[in-house]
């Protein structure tokens, strides 16, 4: 497979089994975040793994949660999340460490912190790993934030080994999200009714 092929036919999965990478194999991966573009060098990621026994704590974490920032939330979400959290072979808690006093913008720090969630994605399914990034309310919670060791959320990463044959999902023609600009504001088949 070539890289293009790799990168055309990455989807994400949280149909994971065991195993999960390796502690070498998963700072190769997360070497990975460390290429994203960042400027002026903030280097905002923080990454947190959760694995084995320390899941089902995690869990519970996120059933308190969901308490405090999604009160409403229907047993059976509450439910679904518990054995989520709880069962997926391992977890990495996506951590943002903004710093708003610097030059660089807190948006730009944060898409930086994007790219090297989808570095890692990337990297997972070209090792042959597979995974998905979750969020939700969850990522708004301080609390939880802070009982993790990070000062803000941007989601979680689920990450094991695809469970079967993952189908590629039909995506778009990236003709419709593209334009060429001469001199006029441009329009987008995406757009279009």
């Amino acid at each position: 497979m070539t890289p293009m092929d790799m990168l055309l036919s990455r989807a994400s999965t949280d149909r994971l089994r065991d195993p999960a990478p390796s502690p070498e194999q998963l700072m190769a991966i997360l070497g990975t975040a460390m290429r994203a573009p960042d400027h002026g060098r903030v280097q905002p990621w923080r990454y947190v793994v959760i694995e084995g026994q320390d899941r089902p704590a995690l869990a519970e974490r996120i059933v308190a949660s969901m308490a405090r920032v999604e009160p409403e939330a229907p047993a059976a979400k509450i439910e679904k999340r518990r054995t989520r959290f709880a069962s997926m072979p391992m977890i990495i808690a996506l951590g943002m460490h903004l710093q708003p006093e610097h030059k660089i913008p807190l948006w730009e720090q944060e898409m930086c912190v994007a790219a090297g969630a989808m570095n890692i994605l990337n990297a997972l399914y070209a090792t042959g790993f597979g995974g998905v990034w979750v969020s939700g309310a969850l990522v708004e919670d301080a609390v939880l934030a802070a009982e993790l060791g990070l000062s803000r959320l941007a989601g979680f990463l689920f990450v094991g080994t695809p469970d079967g044959a993952q189908p590629t999902p039909k995506r778009a023609d990236p003709a419709l999200f593209t334009a060429r600009w001469h001199g006029q504001p441009v329009t987008f088949g995406a757009d279009k009714d």
